[in-house]
């Protein structure tokens, strides 16, 4: 945080409710200062604009529409803005405070990243422009220096529709002066001043080549050097600068980096999926290969004829390729200074001669030449084909692109950048965005699948996972879907809530001991419980017939479903009792014995003749096995 420089700013109460405590950054456009919200009590970075830019209507008009367009961004991978206003002259956004450090500040101290880091971090910047650019919003100014990494992990995309208010705000100056960071703008920007959602793609994609290369592909004495060459060359493979790159990630920097906007991916969502894609593709061995640079690997993979350097404020740090700056419209050939004589009135005189050439020539370029300016007319509401042919007529094309919308019906032209009124390079384009009409998508057949791949299925059809709840389901394995609360294959918006409900698997069930209890009484509990029950029957001489003699599993935790063994007592086994009497005792306790019985002998008169008087229980009835017969031997 730069707390040491003295600004007259620090200490001052904005707008009666930001207590400016401390400069945070400094750049050509703006300061950034740490501020109490007094009113609700909460840290917010004051973003305060340069006074030249402050001075020019227009710009104060546009930025504050721009300034609301992007409050109404609501991602967690957005620096939110909470507010806009004026102070004395001073033209300020109030935005959410990120704790941490800039992207570049991280770049600066790892150089050259593996692609797997590389990728982490880009991911969520896709992710913050893909929210952006399904709201209509166009960043126009993606840099390393506006993403920041929070304290705790977090990657925020700062600035959304800054660079786009002061381009506007600037743009009717004669020299139609191109506002951006020149190592990140794409050519169209460079070549017309326009900009789309694949302009931000582009310098994704440059962003991505440094993060792997640790250098930017463009390098030059000056910043119209290095723009120029964004449009005449294409950005080199990061495998050109370091080593070892996988293929893929090659081919991922040079989709995204394309020249022509119409080879890229359509916005950061496409980017995304492709980036995705890439990651999935890769080893585990390539994604963790950190690059070296290459022996002799040049700073830039093109050359560029020099052109005379666009003078810049002293405080602006000119040094730097890759601050905002200003580039000026007109192309500019090479230029050779004057030999250096010793006659220094024949040097001016050659210096007055070349600066007039140059500014009658600018001079015809601006006015009626090829870089004169014309006014876009009103194409808001047109079909394509009438906005195309109005825009013809202006002597200017149309780069058309589809989005959705609700509200207006498919083929009408829902937004023309730059708008109507403004002024655009004869010969330019302006980018039109057509509706499609409403914004559908069909709800994925959920059921059955694991929790991952039901929430991966929802947020890959642009709906999001609603409220998850779990419940216990004897049919469907634990972890899978039992249902959602669409119906699978039913069109709905973007954004959609599907809720989800998960299975915890059959319930369980408290088991209690039934042994020695009624048969019917216990099957009729576990079955209550959602229990099965399976019983089988056996003779007992210790448990009376109906009661369970055994339980299998016994008393514990079943689920519901499972089955629960019963052995149910079927009483004692009876057995008919033979007739023994009249036999002798030996052949009479044999026979009684083997028929599953006990004997017992009582003698009378010592059982002189050893012959079986009398038995008890008599024969022919039936007595339990086991139980004892009673005889009278005499």
């Amino acid at each position: 945080m730069d707390v040491s420089v003295a600004d007259p700013l620090v200490g001052q109460l904005l707008d009666g409710r930001y207590a400016v405590r401390a400069r945070i950054a400094k750049g050509g456009m703006a300061t950034v200062y740490l501020a109490l919200d007094e009113r609700l009590d909460r840290d917010v970075a004051v973003k305060v604009m340069s006074p030249a830019l402050v001075d020019d209507e227009d710009f104060v008009r546009r930025f504050t529409r721009e300034a609301r367009s992007a409050a109404r961004l609501n991602h967690h991978g957005i620096v939110q803005v909470f507010d806009q206003g004026m102070h004395e002259g001073v033209a300020f956004l109030a935005m959410e405070y990120v704790p941490g450090r800039t992207l570049r500040d991280l770049m600066r101290e790892q150089g050259p990243m593996c692609p797997a880091d590389a990728l982490d971090l880009l991911e969520p910047v896709l992710e913050a422009l893909a929210a952006a650019h399904r709201a209509g919003i166009v960043h126009r100014d993606v840099k390393p220096e506006n993403v920041l990494i929070a304290d705790d992990g977090r990657v925020k995309v700062a600035d959304f529709g800054l660079a786009r208010a002061v381009d506007a705000g600037t743009a009717h100056s004669q020299t139609g002066l191109l506002l951006g960071t020149v190592s990140y703008l794409a050519p169209e920007q460079v070549e017309r001043g326009v900009a789309d959602a694949r302009s931000d793609v582009y310098a994704a994609g440059v962003v991505l080549f440094e993060l792997l290369s640790g250098s930017k592909p463009f390098a030059g004495d000056t910043a119209v050097q290095v723009a120029l060459q964004h449009v005449s060359s294409r950005v080199p493979a990061p495998s050109t600068r370091v080593a070892p790159i996988d293929p893929a990630i090659d081919e991922l920097v040079l989709l995204a980096a394309a020249r022509n906007p119409d080879d890229r991916p359509a916005d950061a969502r496409e980017l995304l999926m492709v980036l995705r894609e890439t990651r999935r593709r890769m080893s585990p061995q390539a994604l963790e290969a950190v690059p070296a640079a290459l022996s002799g690997a040049s700073a830039a993979d093109t050359t560029t004829a020099p052109v005379p350097a666009t003078p810049q404020p002293a405080d602006a740090g000119a040094a730097q390729q890759d601050q905002t700056m200003a580039l000026a419209a007109v192309p500019l050939g090479p230029v050779q200074a004057p030999p250096r004589r010793r006659h220094r009135g024949r040097n001016a005189l050659l210096v007055v001669l070349v600066l007039a050439a140059l500014l009658g020539a600018g001079g015809w370029y601006v006015g009626a030449g090829p870089g004169a300016y014309v006014a876009v007319p009103k194409v808001v509401g047109s079909t394509q084909a009438q906005a195309t042919q109005s825009l013809s007529r202006h002597g200017l094309s149309a780069d058309v692109t589809q989005g959705y919308s609700e509200r207006i019906p498919a083929g009408t032209v829902i937004s023309a950048d730059p708008g109507e009124g403004e002024k655009v390079r004869k010969n330019g384009s302006v980018a039109l965005v057509v509706s499609r009409g409403p914004e559908r998508h069909a709800v994925p057949t959920l059921a059955g699948l694991s929790e991952d791949a039901a929430r991966k299925a929802i947020t890959d059809n642009d709906l999001r996972v609603g409220k998850v709840t779990r419940a216990f389901n004897d049919d469907v394995p634990e972890g899978s879907v039992v249902s959602a609360s669409v119906k699978a294959g039913t069109q709905v918006r973007a954004g959609t809530t599907v809720d989800l409900v998960i299975s915890q698997g059959p319930e369980p069930v408290a088991v209690a001991s039934w042994v020695g209890k009624p048969a019917d009484q216990a099957a009729a509990a576990l079955g209550k419980s959602g229990l099965k029950v399976k019983t089988s029957q056996a003779f007992s001489n210790t448990v009376a017939e109906g009661l369970v003699i055994s339980q299998k599993p016994g008393a514990g935790t079943a689920f519901k479903g499972d089955t629960i063994t019963l052995v149910v007592s079927k009483g004692p086994q009876l057995v008919l009792v033979p007739k023994v009497v009249g036999s002798q005792v030996e052949d009479a306790v044999r026979e009684l014995k083997g028929a599953g019985f006990k004997v017992e002998v009582h003698n009378i008169l010592g059982g002189f003749f050893g012959t079986v008087r009398s038995q008890d229980p008599g024969a022919g009835e039936k007595a339990p096995k086991g139980s004892t017969i009673s005889l009278t031997v005499v």
